[in-house]
């Protein structure tokens, strides 16, 4: 699918349909639509009143245009309020689906400017087609057709090619990301997680850094370790980082929770805990290795580290036990009053790993808790740091990329709910509260660096179609994580 920014006006297109987006407060057909609907004898305004459409957001409609027009097909779509990035996208994911289900070779989108940006306008409209049209069937054994798609002409927006690029770029990493989450335990595992990170170093010229088992012994990494030490598939500790030509301007490191499959340990998840879904529990580095691969291609002037402590967490023999005490990597100790908590205890390891490389940031993300998903819902990440500027950052990343964060608080004295009488803490506090303590937990092993968490427990997978995520997983965190770099 090819995608043009041209300066072609409504009224002089052609093709097999024109796709227009109406704000909820600009139904009426005024100024150029007026013209459009006079040179069409009415058929946009037959339309608009047939099916009564109002500009909801989400809701689209489609007719056919005759008269030998140089339109066959005409489609309204809604914006609803028309007042955030998202909006902007679910307008065009819908426009994507009535023109794949209309079989459609060439569309031209006509939407108003969102914010006085051209550039997050084409971004939003580009993703909202791309991502909506991508489909994984690698696992079918006999493949949909697919899209027809073959180009979206941007009208009015002649220029913005460069924001074109650099939306395909960052739509390449949330496919990536979707893809390693969606894959299952047999496919994706610390092994092929590595060789994935190998084959973008390679790809992309990024330097490439895997610990094997012993590395991370002599580093000391006995919280990951401790969880990884169930399973018969060795664990790796994977750092890719991309370095810019010269001196950067910033350092900053990304860590992403890389459990590949979750069994819940010893205290296992039993029937209707989802343990089936447990491969996506790697969801954090599925969004890590896919930002990487959008950073690697943009080349900002920016220093990222891309971290991942990958492995299992499985049952044998050799599991840790409910009551075990482990050391990290700084020394601290902890007792594992809950095998099921075990992102937590890989990530201590990696976030004291990326403090050590002197950055200016880091961010983690990581489908954590349960407990962060009652808490916001299904399509709501939530966000804990100590930094306000780092949090803000991070806000303003998440309004301009449409992926959604709320900030939640760090209550240090819910810490003491963690308190253990035989080491430093326990890797789980109450229920009540509970990915408030997670974050807490983290929170010891980030000694001097600008540090934030992501809980992305919810919005890494839709069950439901949200109007511009497939159902599956979404790849959320790269657009994210891609705007809070380039910023």
């Amino acid at each position: 699918m090819k995608f043009n920014a041209i300066e072609t006006a409504l009224l002089d297109w052609s093709g097999d349909v024109l796709a227009i987006a109406l704000s909820e407060e600009n139904v009426e057909l005024t100024g150029e639509l007026a013209k459009l609907d006079e040179k069409l004898a009415g058929t946009l305004k037959e339309l608009i009143e047939e099916t009564e459409f109002e500009g909801k957001l989400g809701s689209g409609a489609v007719t056919r245009v005759g008269g030998g027009s140089a339109v066959r097909k005409i489609i309204v779509v809604g914006l609803g309020k028309a007042a955030r990035s998202n909006d902007w996208r679910r307008g065009a994911a819908t426009m994507a689906r009535l023109a794949k289900q209309e079989k459609c070779q060439t569309v031209g989108v006509s939407v108003p400017v969102w914010n006085d940006d051209a550039a997050s306008t084409v971004r939003a409209v580009v993703e909202g087609f791309e991502l909506t049209l991508h489909q994984d069937t690698r696992f079918k054994s006999e493949n949909d057709k697919g899209s027809s798609l073959e180009t979206v002409d941007l009208l009015g927006f002649g220029g913005q090619d460069e924001a074109i690029d650099k939306s395909l770029k960052i739509c390449s990493g949330t496919i990536l990301a979707r893809e390693l989450v969606a894959a299952p335990a047999n496919v994706i595992d610390p092994v092929t997680l590595a060789e994935t990170a190998q084959s973008m170093a390679t790809e992309y010229s990024l330097d490439l850094e895997i610990l094997e088992k012993e590395d991370c012994e002599k580093l000391g990494m006995g919280a990951f370790l401790g969880v990884a030490q169930a399973s018969d598939l060795p664990p790796k500790f994977v750092h890719l980082t991309y370095k810019p030509q010269g001196t950067p301007r910033k350092k900053l490191a990304i860590v992403g929770k890389g459990l590949t499959f979750d069994s819940g340990g010893l205290n296992l998840k039993t029937g209707g805990s989802g343990i089936e879904t447990m491969k996506m529990d790697m969801g954090g580095a599925g969004a890590t290795f896919g930002a990487a691969k959008a950073i690697a291609q943009l080349k900002p002037d920016v220093e990222v580290h891309f971290i991942s402590a990958v492995t299992e967490n499985m049952i044998s023999g050799r599991a840790m036990h409910p009551g075990d005490i482990l050391t990290a990597s700084n020394g601290k100790t902890i007792e594992v009053n809950n095998t099921d908590a075990e992102g937590r205890l890989t990530l201590a390891d990696a976030l004291v790993f990326a403090d050590k490389l002197g950055v200016d940031a880091i961010v983690d993300l990581a489908t954590l808790t349960g407990a962060c998903v009652v808490a916001l819902g299904n399509s709501i990440a939530g966000l804990w740091s100590p930094d306000d500027d780092l949090a803000k950052a991070l806000l303003s990343a998440s309004e301009r990329s449409g992926e959604k964060l709320w900030q939640m608080p760090l209550e240090d004295p819910y810490f003491e709910l963690m308190k253990s009488l035989h080491a430093d803490m326990k890797n789980t506090g109450s229920r009540a509260g509970g990915a408030i303590t997670a974050a807490l937990f983290l929170k010891q092993f980030v000694e001097k660096t600008p540090w934030a968490h992501l809980d992305i427990a919810a919005p890494v997978w839709t069950d439901k179609d949200n109007g511009y995520d497939n159902t599956g997983a979404t790849g959320f965190g790269v657009r994210l994580l891609v705007d809070w770099v380039l910023s």
